[in-house]
Parts: C-alpha cells; sequence; structure tokens
C-alpha cells in the first residue's frame, strides 16, 4: 500500500518537526526547571516520528497493535512499580533493549536480503552489520550493568588478562565477519556467528569494569544504543530515526566526557584499568594511631541546630538506604531555624549520571539548593557544618594531596575543610576505589554509624526538641 501525494509531501515536514522537538528537548534537559518540558517536547517528537512511520510504511496493524499493547502495559507497570533508587538499573536495562530492538531492524532486513527478494549492496551491508554489531554489544553489555548495579553481578573490577586477551580476539572476529559480510554477499552461518562474536564482546567488555565506574559505563552504553539506532535508520532509509539516533549518541558520548573529567581519568582507564580491585577496608574504629571520633543523634542536633550555614553531600549510601526523602525533611527542619541549607552533588556520585540529582528531586528538594563541588569548595572553610550522607570516593581527600593515590586529581568536595563534617555511613569500610579515607580521622570529622536514613531521622527528632 503505497502512500498518497498530501502524505508524501507531510511525512518529510512530520519528520523535520520531529527532529526540532528533540534538539529543543535535549536543550531544555539542561537544567531541572525546564526538563519536564524539555522531556514533554521531545515526547512528542518521538509521536510525530511514529505516526508519520506508520503512515509512510503502509504496514499491517495488526502485530503493532499488540506490540503497543503489550509494551505499554510493560513500560506503565515499570513507571509504577520500579523505585527511583533503582532508576541506575532501569536505564541500564532500556540502553540494552533500545541496542536490541536496533540489532533487530538490522537482522530482520540482514534476512530478507539472504532471502533472496534484493542484492545486499555495499551501502545496505555497512548500515546492516554496524547495526548488527553495536546492537548485540550495547544488549548484552547493558544487562552486564544492570546485573552490576542490581548486584547479581560481582562489582569487583576484574583485572584477569584473560578476560581483556578473549575481549579483544571476540573484538577481532566480530570485525571481520563483519567486513566480510558487508562486501561479499549473504551467509547465515557466519551471520549467526557475528551476532554470538557481538553478544560475548558485550560481556567481556562491561564485566571487568568494577562498580565505581557505572555512571562512565551507563552513559557509554546509552551513545551505543544511539549509534545503534542511528545504523538502523540507515538500514531502514529513515530520517527521524537517523536524527534522534545520532543525538543520543553524541549526548552520550558528551556525558561520558563529562563523566570522566569528574574523575580526572581517561575513558581508556575507565575502561581498561581494572579501577577499585582494592581490597575492604576492616570497618574498624581505630586503625593505629589513627582514631575515628564517633557522635551521637543528640550532638548531631545540637550542631546542625545552631549553624549559620549547613551542606549536604549525598552518595550512593543515601541511595541504598533511601533516605532523600530523610535529608530533605532534617533540611527542612533546618531551614525554619534560620540555618542556610545547600545540597552539594557530585557529578560521579551513585551510580549513574545525575543519580543523586533524581534521588533529591524525587524528594522534592528545591532546584536552588543544588549546587556543584566548584560553587562549595572556595568557601569551604566558612561552611559550619558538611553533612556526608553515604559518600566515600567523592570527598576524599587523597584525591586532592596524594598524586599516587588510585583517584589523584580527581576533583572532590572537600569537606575536610569544613568547620565541621559529620559523616554518615554504616562503617569505616573503603569505597569502590579500594582505599582508606583520611577523612574518617580528623579532628574536625565525626562518624555517625549506622543506616542513613534512621541517622537522619533519629538527628531530625533531636532537633525538634532544641
Amino acid at each position: 500500500m503505497g502512500t498518497s501525494g498530501g502524505l508524501t509531501s507531510i511525512i518529510p515536514l512530520a519528520y523535520l518537526a520531529s527532529a526540532v522537538l528533540f534538539i529543543l528537548g535535549i536543550k531544555r534537559l539542561s537544567h531541572p526547571a525546564t526538563a519536564a518540558g524539555g522531556n514533554r517536547l521531545a515526547a512528542i517528537g518521538m509521536l510525530l516520528a511514529v505516526i508519520a512511520t506508520l503512515l509512510e510504511s503502509g504496514l499491517s496493524y495488526t502485530w503493532i497493535i499488540v506490540g503497543l499493547a503489550i509494551g505499554g502495559l510493560i513500560g506503565a507497570v515499570m513507571a509504577r512499580t520500579v523505585k527511583m533508587t533503582a532508576m541506575p538499573e532501569m536505564v541500564a536495562v532500556f540502553n540494552g533493549f533500545g541496542g536490541a530492538a536496533s540489532g533487530l531492524v538490522a537482522v530482520g532486513e540482514y534476512l530478507r536480503f539472504a532471502g533472496g527478494a534484493e542484492t545486499l549492496g555495499i551501502d545496505a551491508g555497512v548500515s546492516i552489520m554496524a547495526g548488527t554489531l553495536i546492537g548485540a554489544v550495547t544488549f548484552s553489555g547493558s544487562m552486564i550493568a544492570f546485573g552490576k548495579l542490581q548486584g547479581f553481578v560481582t562489582g569487583n573490577a576484574i583485572a584477569n588478562p584473560l578476560v581483556r586477551f578473549s575481549a579483544g580476539f571476540f573484538l577481532a572476529v566480530a570485525l571481520v565477519l563483519a567486513v566480510y559480510l558487508a562486501g561479499f554477499g549473504s551467509n547465515l552461518h557466519l551471520y549467526w556467528g557475528l551476532i554470538a562474536a557481538a553478544l560475548i564482546l558485550g560481556v567481556l567488555f562491561v564485566i571487568p569494569i568494577g562498580g565505581a565506574d557505572m555512571p562512565v559505563v551507563v552513559a557509554l552504553l546509552n551513545s551505543y544504543s544511539g549509534l545503534a539506532a542511528a545504523a538502523a535508520g540507515f538500514v531502514l532509509q529513515n530520517n527521524a530515526l537517523i536524527i534522534s539516533g545520532a543525538l543520543v549518541g553524541a549526548s552520550g558520548l558528551i556525558l561520558t566526557g563529562i563523566m570522566c573529567r569528574a574523575m580526572n581519568r581517561s575513558l581508556a582507564n575507565v575502561l581498561f584499568s581494572a579501577f577499585g580491585t582494592g581490597a575492604a577496608a576492616s570497618g574498624r574504629v581505630a586503625d593505629g594511631d589513627r582514631v575515628a571520633t564517633p557522635i551521637e543523634a543528640e550532638d548531631s542536633a545540637m550542631v546542625l541546630g545552631y549553624a549559620s550555614q549547613v551542606i549536604f553531600v549525598p552518595g550512593y549510601g543515601l541511595a541504598v538506604a533511601q533516605a532523600q526523602h530523610r535529608v530533605r525533611e532534617l533540611a527542612d527542619m533546618l531551614t525554619e531555624r534560620g540555618v542556610s541549607v545547600r545540597y552539594c552533588v557530585h557529578p560521579v556520585a551513585g551510580r549513574m549520571p545525575g543519580h543523586m540529582n533524581v534521588l533529591l528531586a524525587e524528594a522534592n528538594v528545591p532546584y536552588e539548593q543544588l549546587c556543584e563541588p566548584e560553587d562549595v569548595n572556595p568557601d569551604m572553610e566558612n561552611i559550619d557544618v558538611a553533612v556526608v550522607v553515604g559518600a566515600n570516593d567523592v570527598v576524599n581527600p587523597l584525591a586532592r594531596d596524594d598524586p599516587s593515590s588510585p583517584i589523584g586529581g580527581m576533583p572532590i568536595i572537600e569537606t575536610d575543610r569544613a568547620k565541621t563534617c559529620i559523616v554518615i555511613k554504616r562503617s569505616l569500610s573503603v569505597g569502590y576505589a579500594g582505599i582508606d579515607n583520611p577523612l574518617f580521622y580528623l579532628r574536625n570529622n565525626r562518624m555517625f554509624f549506622g543506616d542513613a536514613a534512621d541517622a537522619l531521622a533519629r538527628i531530625a527528632e533531636e532537633v525538634k526538641q532544641l
């Protein structure tokens, strides 16, 4: 079924409008105050693109309706049931599904050519092989990232040379098969071999990387899913898919660069250094001549309640304890007492880009109270109390003071220079970097040992009594 003359002219305009809406939506995502509107613009753009594609293709709508019903139901259930603390896992799964969808488009097109309906040209061959390779790597790599974030795949970095050698081997195999199949016709056995090699490559690519580097991996896999979508667009000769995929691919690479700069590390170092293989500390209150001074809820409330300036520094422990609402409630109490409260968020805190921002937004923390390390560090000596909630490596002074440290040179939130620092943490155990934190033993630091949500609730109860 072909398209009419009117639709022939309207469909390209719909694709153009959707591309403009995608760009405007991404632009508005750059600020929390406009992010919700930007998301709606991008959603409208996607709706236009979907409608235009359905009108252009002249497809049978039976299976499309079935797919929409099943996918819509799954999406609605996930939106209602998945907690904000599980957003990193959900993003990893979405990246994987995006890569799988693009890869399946390439598989379908290759099977159509292999069936003899048309001859596979070099242009179509390159697009199909790129979509297959990138889509399969993105899918299997994202599933491993999901497993690491969820905890059923080890979050430790793996420095085994055999893993790296195997990854290089399967990369070479996948590239050779892709080049051969793109240029020398169809061979279904080799094509299935390409898919298998790419899936194994995705696993071997992600599994050696430690949990501390998951924000970078999630951003990079997001970029891969965009590249796979763009390749699918070339396969289908769909301009909207090419544009949207290119936007996702480019923005994912930019975000990956931002994450790497926030850790003062190169992408190669993130992917191949096996960062975070150090042994965990025992969690003792004293370590040789160093003693960590504990503090309880009553004293914490006294320090906070009579302060002038307080900053909260959230970390992964806040997400694990689901303590975002507790920290906002405590901050609101302090604000009512005339205390100036801010939240300082490190770019790589948590397990995905923007993880802490998402949690704080879910707790309705005012946007104007959020700030970045460079906004706070120059004035840190004037901060009365810095409250570190479940963070570790992003406040470790070794990054600033010891260039030979595994995190040497990484920009940190310099809470050690505040007048008083309170670290809420279950123990003195190390973070993903695998190194001890001298902050815990400083004279101006106090350790509140326990679950973050419980600790903040106890402090808030004491603040009420002041």
